[in-house]
């Protein structure tokens, strides 16, 4: 005889098995409640079942006896069941009732998810493919470490809808506006944790609902406190005004500006955009580090609507913004054919801020030796220096529509990530104008936030002169060189290629040739307080002016122009000890390598921000 107590004070629901009836061991024998919970009370072994000793509804305290079984074999002494069904202790997942079929409740959830993938509207996928376009989800996929043999996206809020319940049904809105038109989640992206967030053109043109805004800024604060990376596919039209179920006026308290903005300079931020990018969301694409765009993509902060409704003439929205002009004025930061390439530069922009890595592949150090060409008066391309200097595949250029004077790059030298300038002699012979001060500083600004060390290869004639220029504001936009390279908490090298100039050279060197951690130059290197041509005219007029014009004039102004050229050579330079070094160009990346294995990067402080221009 085995006795049947109660495990808890709790009321009798009800008795599932009538005294002087044969149960099997593990059957349910009643049901109890407590605090709105039912508690199952099983049979020890097999047996029948003697009297009910409570009644259902009435109450029962721990212990008492609510009945016996009448054991039908003798049991082998050992541990007994639990007379109430406790979970394992630890969960195993496991299919819900595989013979009998999935649950209900299960079913439901699956069949209201449906609606959330793309096969379940054909329609809207089929339109955005013919477009040449991808769907939101099929961005975010290719995003998230693609061919990984678990799920690398976890998305939140994927069951919110538009808040149009007052003028649409419900059923509608579910099939019609999945996501409330926007994918948002936290996924793998090169095994690091990103937040991941993706306008959906095909839900009411990608704009901005009030459930997406809310989404926007859950995932925004995650990325803040977790210090998690951002992507913004950002394509959309800017604010919803057919979302009435909110009882706002004009929603201008929303916070999701503010909140993107708050992450400047605490994490990457990559913005993408594909189609058409207007208002709300291109202010959004604007607060991120860089941005990578479609060619037939169009940004504005504000679209046709908005640019007739403000009585600016009626506009194509192929007529506002496009990519050509976005490329060229530096909003658009590297540009691209279609949505497949800008998730690759976004993976590869990213990849750029997981540390360094082991595996890598060095050019060809000899190359550097004929990168400057003999003639110190023949143009060449400084990225076959930036190429020369970086690991095989690893250099991606960042801007280079815009402030041609100056390029930049993210590379790595080692394995190691890296931030690359170089002048650009083909561009006002590698003067450096406001465009490319600009350009220069903001991204010693992205370099220093993110911690990568920078390396500057200079072949300079200083700033950019003359009356046109000065009508620029240069006095204001070159000395941001100054500024940023004043505040920077990263290791900065240098490395003169050919020619080391006045106040640009310094502007490229940190602020000074001792500022930098080294300041090393090349064979084909030449110094001075000026151009050396400008000093001669200068600094001889008379002498010149006193000989008659002509080959006999020209004779003494190359006798002094290789004087001057003799003067500011490398080894003089390095005689003077206002270089570090006079280096082989095939030894570089050597040199690079020691000098940032022997740099450190400083603590962030607490107002590190990169400006959006």
């Amino acid at each position: 005889m085995s006795e049947i107590r109660a495990p808890l004070q709790a009321q009798v629901v009800a008795w599932l098995v009538q005294p002087g009836a044969e149960v099997a061991a593990g059957e349910v024998l009643v049901i109890l409640e407590a605090m709105k919970m039912e508690h199952e009370v099983r049979a020890p072994g097999a047996g029948r079942l003697q009297s009910h000793f409570f009644a259902a509804g009435e109450m029962v305290q721990e212990g008492d006896l609510l009945s016996k079984v009448e054991l039908l074999r003798q049991e082998i002494p050992g541990p007994q069941p639990d007379l109430i069904k406790k979970p394992p202790e630890k969960a195993v997942l496991e299919p819900a009732e595989t013979k009998a079929g999935e649950r209900a409740d299960l079913a439901r959830l699956r069949q209201r998810q449906a609606f959330t993938h793309d096969a379940a509207r054909p329609e809207a996928v089929a339109k955005r493919h013919a477009q040449g376009l991808r769907t939101a989800r099929e961005n975010v996929a290719d995003l998230c470490d693609p061919g990984s043999d678990t799920p690398t996206f976890m998305e939140y809020g994927a069951l919110a809808i538009a808040a149009q319940r007052s003028r649409r049904s419900e059923q509608d809105l579910i099939q019609n506006t999945p996501a409330d038109g926007m994918v948002t989640g936290i996924g793998q992206v090169h095994g690091r944790s990103t937040v991941v967030m993706a306008y959906d053109a095909t839900v009411l043109a990608g704009t901005q609902g009030m459930r997406n805004h809310q989404k926007t800024d859950r995932m925004l604060g995650l990325a803040l406190q977790n210090k998690l990376p951002v992507v913004l596919f950002a394509e959309g039209g800017g604010g919803r005004p057919g979302d009435v179920d909110m009882p706002i006026v004009a929603g201008l308290h929303v916070g999701t500006f503010a909140s993107l903005a708050r992450l400047n300079g605490q994490v990457p931020l990559v913005g993408i955009a594909a189609g058409r990018c207007f208002a709300g969301n291109a202010a959004l694409l604007g607060c991120c580090d860089v941005v990578i765009a479609t060619r037939a993509s169009n940004i504005g902060m504000g679209g046709p609507a908005m640019v007739e409704g403000g009585g600016l003439g009626v506009f194509k929205p192929e007529a506002i913004g496009p990519s050509g002009v976005q490329h060229a004025n530096g909003v658009i930061d590297i540009l691209v054919d279609d949505e497949a390439q800008a998730v690759a530069a976004a993976r590869h922009y990213l990849s750029f801020f997981n540390g360094p890595t082991i595996e890598f592949t060095a050019p060809p150090a000899h190359a550097l030796r004929d990168v400057v060409p003999e003639n110190r008066l023949r143009v060449y391309d400084t990225r076959l220096a930036m190429e020369g200097i970086a690991d095989v595949d690893s250099l991606l250029v960042l801007r280079a529509g815009f402030g041609l004077g100056i390029h930049t790059a993210l590379a790595r030298i080692g394995g190691r990530p890296v931030g690359l300038l170089a002048n650009n002699p083909a561009h006002l012979g590698g003067a450096i104008d406001a465009d490319a001060a600009d350009k220069a500083a903001r991204f010693m600004q992205l370099c220093n936030a993110h911690g990568l060390p920078l390396i500057s290869l200079v072949d300079t004639p200083g700033f950019m002169v003359g009356p046109d220029t000065e009508a620029t504001a240069q006095v204001r936009h070159v000395s941001r060189m100054f500024i940023a390279a004043a505040h920077l908490r990263v290791p900065f090298l240098s490395v003169v290629l050919r020619k080391g100039y006045g106040l640009g050279a310094m502007a490229m060197t940190a602020g000074g040739f001792h500022a930098p951690l080294s300041t090393v130059a090349w064979p084909t290197g030449e110094f001075g307080a000026m151009g050396l041509e400008g000093a001669v005219r200068l600094g001889f007029k008379k002498e010149l002016e006193a000989v008659p014009e002509g080959p006999e004039r020209q004779a003494l102004f190359d006798q002094l122009l290789a004087q001057q050229y003799g003067n500011g050579s490398t080894v003089q330079m390095a005689t003077t000890l206002e270089i570090d070094a006079v280096i082989d160009p095939a030894d570089t990346r050597q040199w690079l390598l020691q000098g940032l294995a022997a740099g450190r990067v400083a603590e962030p402080g607490n107002s590190l921000s990169i400006d959006t221009w």
